[in-house]
């Protein structure tokens, strides 16, 4: 693999998210009245943080000839077999970003909501972790790590996202609990926050 092939690579793979992502949004969007809101300005800061990390920077670099001319300063050597595993990783993070959006259905949203009728999903990659979807984002961070070999392009987006999720998880946790009570103190108990068994 060539750097060049590892950016289109990874253009494929934010083109592959969006192409999850954009019919649940709209069709979420469509049907569920939100409960319960706290996408406030911090959440949205936190957002747009994640954002930039994960994608308007990387795909930047990736199509703007001058952005990594500018950026060529912090280039590593390049390694394919590392990008090949980048490819394997991303393709992870979308298998897994799939099924979340799969088994979440109408109770998923992009930002701190709970829909009408919204129900505490406990099965599939949900029996494992709490917050699956937060592991594919962490996924896609060390997958754009792997295959943007630039050490300001590659590592943005695990600095972005886990901004958004070193502020954002305890009061998505915290709207859980006031929203399922016991129910959801005993998920906690038996499941991890974003890798199984361990953290």
């Amino acid at each position: 693999m060539s750097p060049h092939l590892a950016q289109i690579v990874f253009l494929i793979g934010v083109f592959g998210w969006g192409a999850i992502r954009i019919p649940h949004e709209i069709k979420n969007k469509r049907k569920n009245r939100i409960e319960v809101s706290q996408a406030d300005r911090q959440e949205r800061a936190l957002l747009l943080i994640s954002l930039t990390g994960l994608g308007i920077l990387p795909i930047a670099y990736c199509l703007a000839p001058t952005l990594r001319r500018l950026l060529a300063f912090a280039d590593l050597p390049f390694s394919p077999v590392i990008a090949w595993l980048g490819a394997l990783v991303f393709v992870g993070a979308l298998a897994l970003f799939l099924a979340t959006h799969r088994q979440l259905g109408r109770n998923w949203s992009q930002t701190l909501e709970l829909r009408e009728g919204h129900t505490l999903v406990t099965h599939g990659v949900y029996r494992l972790v709490r917050h699956p979807m937060y592991t594919a984002f962490f996924l896609w961070g060390l997958a754009q790590l792997l295959l943007l070999q630039n050490w300001v392009v590659g590592p943005a987006g695990l600095i972005g996202f886990g901004i958004l999720y070193a502020f954002r998880v305890g009061r998505e946790e915290r709207m859980m609990h006031e929203a399922f009570g016991a129910e959801y103190a005993v998920y906690v108990t038996r499941t991890k926050r974003i890798i199984p068994f361990v953290h």
